[in-house]
């Protein structure tokens, strides 16, 4: 078997994402809306995060266009985040929940639909597999130290970014640890 490479680690979080999307989509349960839907914010702002610190300036300098790739990557980042923000604050009962965790969802599967079938294939293809192999280990490690909550004010270019980043995921898993917010 073949030692993944940063497509691999990004697709396999884009598959968990989407199974928790479909698990959403099917249950009537508030608590069970609620726990995937906490789950979908933390993996989505630790997946940007990581993207963003390592991914994409890598993917700015490889791909044909990668500034403006990039730059619409982010924009779509952004957009998700504002919406994770106002859903993290939310309670399932809530009369705009349920359109707010639809809409992440369409923004969400349109942005990994152009990673996916875009520029994926492009930066497989254009950059060395061990470049590819170092920049999956590294995505994985932002991913230990990654905000676990939205913050939608917050630097989304390096430096500035890992940074502000690395600070914040410790205050986030702080504040997440004495509020009993997790993953699960």
């Amino acid at each position: 078997m073949r030692e993944p490479d940063v497509v691999d680690v990004l697709t396999a979080d884009h598959t968990r994402i989407e199974q928790w999307f479909r698990d959403y989509e099917r249950t009537p349960s508030a608590v069970e809306r609620r726990r995937l839907i906490t789950n979908i914010i933390i993996e989505l702002v630790r997946h940007a995060e990581a993207e963003e610190m390592y991914v994409y300036p890598r993917a700015r300098l490889v791909l044909p266009n990668g500034h403006t790739i990039v730059d619409r990557e982010i924009a779509e980042h952004a957009e998700a985040e504002r919406i994770m923000s106002r859903l993290d604050r939310m309670k399932p009962m809530d009369a705009g929940f349920d359109p707010l965790a639809r809409e992440l969802m369409r923004v969400v599967r349109g942005h990994v639909r152009e990673e996916e079938k875009g520029w994926f294939p492009v930066l497989r293809r254009l950059m060395p597999v061990q470049d590819r192999r170092r920049l999956a280990e590294l995505v994985e490690g932002a991913k230990v130290v990654a905000p676990t909550r939205p913050h939608p004010g917050a630097p989304d270019r390096p430096p500035f970014n890992v940074l502000v980043g690395v600070g914040t995921g410790v205050a986030d898993r702080a504040r997440d640890l004495l509020s009993g917010r997790r993953q699960r």
